[in-house]
């Protein structure tokens, strides 16, 4: 397992941010960015992936409990499949970033919290913004900071819920309940037989179109 680094002493307040459902065949984009308090108790909190859905719900309200009490922030940002099909997947992931910090600076406790002093810490390895500087990108990062492990961590229940009840509400035949979107069997099998709807990424599902189209030839 990875070492956890320690807090940056040039730095009082670090900020996660991290995203779900990038390689998804259908439903948005989420981003989340994450400030948690030093007195956070960070049991549970590791890379989303790690972690059971009960267990991700169970630190997922933790987080949102201390959000609402003003100790931590957080914002999410949601990106629709029509700008993930206009813009392509990694700018539609520079997207929702943005509009999750953005959604953290509008936190009611935002203006009490020294955010000029602040980290922000980016999954991965890439990272582009006009508006902010003081970003560092880490791979495995959700396995390296506790503040984005709790960004992974409400980006994906935050996506979760969206997906188990707005989609599955309007196309329960594509079965979003039990993937959520992501390319399992049997969703595959869905595209196949029902064909796509208004919720999948177009390029995502080329493939398992071009072969429909096979078998229906």
């Amino acid at each position: 397992m990875a070492k956890r680094i320690q807090k940056n002493p040039a730095h009082t307040h670090e900020i996660g941010v991290d995203e779900a459902g990038r390689g998804c065949l259908a439903g948005p984009l989420v981003a989340a960015a994450v400030f948690l308090p030093e007195d956070f108790d960070p049991s549970g909190v590791r890379d989303s992936k790690l972690l059971t859905p009960r267990q991700r719900e169970t630190v997922f309200e933790r987080i949102m409990s201390a959000s609402a009490e003003g100790t931590a922030l957080v914002g999410v940002g949601f990106v629709s499949v029509e700008v993930i099909d206009k813009v392509n997947v990694l700018q539609a992931t520079m997207r929702a970033m943005h509009l999750a910090l953005h959604e953290l600076e509008q936190h009611p406790s935002a203006r009490n919290t020294a955010l000029g002093q602040h980290q922000i810490f980016v999954d991965g390895n890439y990272f582009r913004s006009d508006e902010y500087v003081n970003v560092k990108t880490i791979v495995r990062g959700d396995q390296l900071h506790d503040c984005i492990a709790a960004a992974s961590i409400v980006a994906k229940v935050s996506r979760d819920r969206w997906m188990l009840g707005e989609a599955d509400k309007q196309f329960p035949e594509y079965g979003f309940k039990q993937h959520k979107g992501y390319a399992t069997k049997q969703h595959r099998e869905a595209i196949m037989k029902h064909g796509i709807c208004s919720l999948h990424r177009a390029l995502f599902v080329r493939n398992i179109l071009e072969k429909r189209r096979m078998y229906e030839a």
